[in-house]
């Protein structure tokens, strides 16, 4: 061959050469829409999103603990009401500055709020006009009940509730009842093996002893009972998990009427062992009957008292699923892609699982853990066993102790926090602390998808407004392409959030319903219309705001709020 042809073939080689590796760039960048994208949302939020709360105005409040160091936000005045002036004392002083801030998800803003007491592990919930309560903390803080009440004008703060708790309650857990009066249950503690109520509903109500919580106390280590997994079954008894074991309580008589079987496996799931649960959302098919706990994570017995001693032990990597109803109750495990703890669990749209934040070796606390998980996994609950996993788009921010996760309205999953430093630390540490904001976007999300995504979604209810009574029928109008009535029926689906209050892994009150939909027709200008039916009962739907979406073959519409009432 001769120099000519000999230049020739090298041309077409590094041709094909380049063809190649844009072929393959192509099928990697296809294969990563396919497990999510990253954005980051704020460099700075001020304030480290330990605790986080998604509100119906379309906010995100995000606080911390008053003692953590100076954030962000000066204060002009400090919690107990003296002047902050300025000086140097008050420049390192934490209380003058604001540990508190609203997050606006639409406008991507920043606003401080002066959160008035120390809320260090503290617990919360969204009650049914859309206010959050938040009860406990550290100090004089820990018997405190907050209030935050959403607006549009930006006017908005935290107000101190005027009475307290009964017991002091730093690392205690609440839920929402199913009741009209808006009332709460608060169970644990620190060194507190009770439950109370807020608000009581005697003047002289005190607290209610909990054995069960003594009998998961395990003081070697770290106690391994705090933050107790609480969840609200639909017979209206409250199921509560705590180191490995469960039970099921009839708060109303004050009796525990189901101790279920131990999980199996060695380690613990409550904090400082920190695994993460949901239920499954519950479905209009049986009746909303079938309540179904799964718990994911944790860590390795012995672990505490390891990491003390700068030993981080392998965290778990199983994940148990149990039916809470009924008569017949076994765990069924099975096992993530690699051992995690201090993750959460947040349930997206289409009833699947995003598995997100957390670490793989060590326990929670300060400089307790090591090896951060980057990765966060998707599990499908109806995919048969041993498929139910995948492994979706890397994160480069660890998310370790302190870090929270909430679902927003337009589907993005909201990540903030991560701070294993008993201050706020900077430099000199193997893990920061973290002031980054970001959004996980699920690949459902993607550009690819909107030939089938329901779109301009509506609610239009008897009142002329988001509200709907139980049972009430309601209506729902979106845009969707052309689809027969056999798909229509088997491929749409219409799920009703409940926003959660997220801390140390615990999404508390979480919850999705499956909706029950009468009908549905495409009219002639090409919307649809379908009538469905609102939850039978505040014991399947506890009253308040649901971000409702429309879901099309597993692909959801932005969601539009709705609010359960009684009638």
């Amino acid at each position: 061959m001769d120099n000519k042809h000999l230049s020739s073939f090298y041309k077409l080689l590094a041709i094909a050469y380049l063809l190649l590796l844009f072929a393959q760039a192509v099928k990697a960048a296809k294969a990563d829409r396919g497990r999510g994208e990253w954005q980051l949302l704020q460099n700075n939020t001020g304030v480290v999103a330990m605790h986080m709360a998604l509100t119906y105005k379309n906010t995100v409040i995000m606080f911390d603990q008053t003692d953590s160091g100076p954030s962000r936000y000066l204060l002009r005045r400090r919690f107990n009401g003296t002047r902050c002036e300025g000086t140097r004392n008050d420049l390192e002083d934490s209380s003058c500055y604001a540990h508190s801030v609203e997050y606006d998800v639409l406008r991507n803003k920043i606003r401080p709020l002066d959160v008035g007491s120390d809320t260090w592990c503290s617990s919360g919930s969204m009650l049914s006009n859309g206010t959050l309560i938040e009860t406990g903390g550290f100090g004089a803080g820990s018997r405190r009940i907050r209030y935050f009440s959403p607006c549009r004008n930006g006017h908005c703060d935290w107000k101190q509730g005027k009475k307290l708790l009964s017991h002091e309650r730093w690392y205690a857990s609440n839920l929402r009842l199913p009741e009209k009066d808006d009332r709460i249950i608060v169970v644990g503690g620190r060194d507190v093996f009770s439950y109370e109520f807020v608000p009581k509903t005697l003047s002289r109500e005190n607290s209610f002893n909990l054995p069960f919580l003594h009998k998961t106390y395990d003081k070697n280590q770290g106690r391994n009972n705090l933050y107790p997994i609480l969840h609200l079954s639909s017979d209206g008894n409250i199921f509560i998990f705590a180191n490995r074991d469960s039970i099921l309580l009839n708060y109303k008589r004050n009796k525990v009427v189901k101790t279920y079987p131990r999980i199996p496996g060695k380690g613990s799931r409550s904090y400082p062992s920190t695994g993460s649960s949901v239920i499954l959302p519950l479905h209009h098919t049986n009746g909303f009957k079938k309540v179904e706990v799964m718990i994911c994570g944790g860590a390795a017995y012995g672990a505490y008292s390891a990491a003390k001693q700068g030993r981080f032990l392998k965290g778990l990597s199983s994940c148990g699923r149990m039916v809470i109803t009924g008569n017949s109750h076994k765990w069924k495990m099975e096992k993530m892609p690699e051992s995690r703890l201090m993750n959460d669990m947040i349930i997206l749209p289409t009833g699947h699982i995003l598995i997100i934040n957390g670490v793989k070796n060590g326990c929670a606390g300060w400089e307790l853990a090591s090896n951060p998980s980057l990765r966060p996994y998707l599990y499908k609950p109806k995919k048969p066993l041993g498929k139910r996993f995948s492994i979706l788009k890397s994160t480069k921010i660890a998310r370790m102790y302190h870090s929270s996760a909430v679902l927003l309205p337009d589907g993005r999953v909201l990540v903030g926090g991560s701070n294993p430093n008993n201050k706020y630390t900077f430099k000199n540490v193997a893990h920061p602390t973290e002031l980054r904001l970001q959004a996980f976007v699920p690949a459902h999300m993607g550009r690819e998808f909107d030939h089938i995504r329901p779109k301009n979604v509506s609610i239009y209810t008897s009142k002329n407004d988001e509200v709907v009574a139980y049972g009430e029928e309601f209506e729902v109008k979106f845009l969707m392409e052309k689809e027969n009535k056999e798909k229509l029926r088997n491929e749409v689906i219409f799920t009703a959030y409940a926003t959660p209050f997220n801390t140390h892994s615990i999404s508390m009150n979480q919850r999705m319903i499956i909706l029950k939909c009468k009908n549905i027709v495409r009219n002639e200008d090409g919307w649809f219309n379908a009538l469905l039916e609102a939850p039978p009962s505040a014991k399947v739907a506890p009253s308040g705001y649901y971000m409702l979406s429309v879901v099309n073959n597993g692909i959801p519409s932005g969601a539009q709020w709705v609010r359960f009432v009684y009638a």
